[in-house]
């Protein structure tokens, strides 16, 4: 069993201000893995103050000794490949092959990422007689998820190493072992003291200390909306930068043409993966009326052979990651039932032969109406929605009509086709035809958040801009 009772502040391991314990439960045994030490404001004082010391020598390094960390970094992440898999899939579910598919992989995909940029970014821009300057805004504070653990933390430290910020990161409780070997991974690297610091915690311990204090300059906070409105009200009373990446409720408009039982088939996958853990599945399928029963006939074979099981072996769906999120889709998927769309798989209950662990039968409805609660609540699980369109207007209609706005998909043969609906949906990123991009901004309209990660557009988030004026003299008047 994992313990994990110290924090990483100040390039060392120390000691709870007060010591209290949180037992960190598998969710495919129920059974306690770990326990961490939950800390308080004391411990975020702590970090933050840290992190402002360091920031002075920090902010002044050169772009190479930026890069040469960094490197060093993205080294001991290497190393630490098969602990950091074990431990996302003991944490929080994700089938060994998803883990070493695609979580750790996303997260040592933006560490490259980001030192592929820094290595040509332009921290300065001549305009005239005036000098742009982009800085580091300071010390930031990190509040991340448990559904894509290491791809959140690395999204957030890595642009903030680059440039120039310091930082105190605060992993979720509920999927806390790949931040404490993150840590582990810092401290190995020679990350400098008081660069990188982390403290275990729940929201109302750490979160709220980290998005309320005055010594923060700026909280990057990913998970629901709900949540992220919490921290911008804790952040305002000192005006520091708040970035959020929130729920989703993201639609894929598949259109009529050849390729349209490709486009079901490779949509139902989508969403089940993670176990529909994630805040941009395409969660609402739009198909044509007219070939509604085709596309339930294909929904329904696909699901048909997703399998359900133990993490470590070679199923293809793990459990979700809590009982509560267990019991919201459950509740969630129950309401679909009530409220007359029509189940075409899955349903309420665990999987067949399994009576442990927070598994959720792969669920797709059809015949969804917009104003349906499963066409409109994020339900973040195997769930999904399919709802039918008269005209390719109406399926657009359909798709802006959400409170959110971070992701939207468009599935077709037509390039053309797919490229204007794509122009007109109202969401930070728009996948046509399955394209992902790690350089591609990354960010919410609405209330899916506000800010971009990923790429280059997350160093924007790092930096403030100063105008030097006068900082090249005038040529003299002939």
């Amino acid at each position: 069993m994992r313990e994990y009772l110290k924090f990483y502040i100040d390039g060392q391991w120390v000691e709870p201000v007060e010591l209290k314990t949180l037992d960190v439960i598998n969710p495919a045994t129920e059974a306690v893995a770990g326990k961490i030490a939950l800390g308080g404001a004391a411990d975020v004082d702590k970090a933050v103050k840290a992190a402002r010391k360091a920031f002075a020598s920090w902010s002044r390094t050169s772009r190479e000794e930026r890069l040469d960390i960094m490197q060093r970094v993205l080294a001991e992440y290497q190393k630490r490949f098969g602990d950091l898999a074990t431990a996302v899939t003991e944490e929080m579910g994700a089938p060994a092959s998803l883990a070493q598919r695609a979580q750790v992989p996303a997260g040592m995909g933006h560490l490259a990422t980001a030192i592929n940029i820094l290595k040509d970014f332009k921290f300065e821009e001549d305009r005239g007689t005036t000098m742009i300057v982009k800085e580091p805004i300071g010390v930031c504070s990190f509040i991340t998820p448990w559904n894509w653990p290491l791809n959140q933390i690395m999204c957030k430290v890595a642009p903030a190493l680059a440039t120039g910020c310091t930082m105190v990161l605060k992993p979720s409780e509920v999927a806390p072992f790949s931040g404490q070997i993150f840590a582990e991974i810092m401290h190995e690297a020679g990350v400098p003291a008081g660069v990188f610091n982390m403290v275990h915690g729940d929201g109302l311990g750490v979160g709220v200390p980290l998005s309320s204090h005055p010594e923060v300059d700026m909280v990057s906070f990913t998970g629901s909306t709900r949540a992220g409105i919490e921290v911008a009200k804790n952040a305002a009373p000192t005006v520091k930068r708040v970035h959020q990446e929130l729920g989703g409720k993201s639609p894929n408009i598949v259109l009529d043409d050849d390729v349209f039982t490709k486009s079901v088939a490779a949509g139902v996958r989508h969403v089940m993966n993670n176990s529909g853990q994630s805040c941009n599945a395409p969660t609402r399928m739009l198909v044509p009326s007219q070939r509604m029963d085709e596309a339930i006939a294909v929904a329904k074979e696909t699901a048909s052979q997703i399998t359900v099981g133990d993490p470590t072996g070679n199923a293809m769906l793990g459990p979700v990651v809590s009982e509560t999120q267990f019991e919201k889709i459950q509740s969630l998927i129950q309401k679909g039932i009530d409220e007359g769309a029509t189940l075409v798989a899955g349903g309420v209950g665990r999987p067949e032969g399994i009576d442990k662990g927070y598994f959720v039968k792969p669920t797709v409805f059809a015949n969804v109406k917009p104003d349906m609660t499963i066409s409109r609540e994020e339900i973040f699980g195997p769930v999904l929605s399919i709802l039918g369109y008269e005209s390719v207007d109406q399926a657009i209609e359909i798709g802006n009509d959400t409170e959110y706005g971070l992701a939207a998909y468009v599935n077709g043969a037509d390039l053309a086709k797919a490229r204007e609906v794509a122009s007109r949906l109202r969401a930070g990123q728009v996948s046509i035809n399955g394209a992902s991009d790690m350089t591609a901004p990354f960010g919410g309209y609405k209330m899916s958040g506000n800010g971009r990660e990923w790429g280059d557009f997350a160093f924007h988030e790092f930096l403030e801009v100063k105008a030097v004026m006068g900082y090249a003299p005038k040529e003299a008047a002939e």
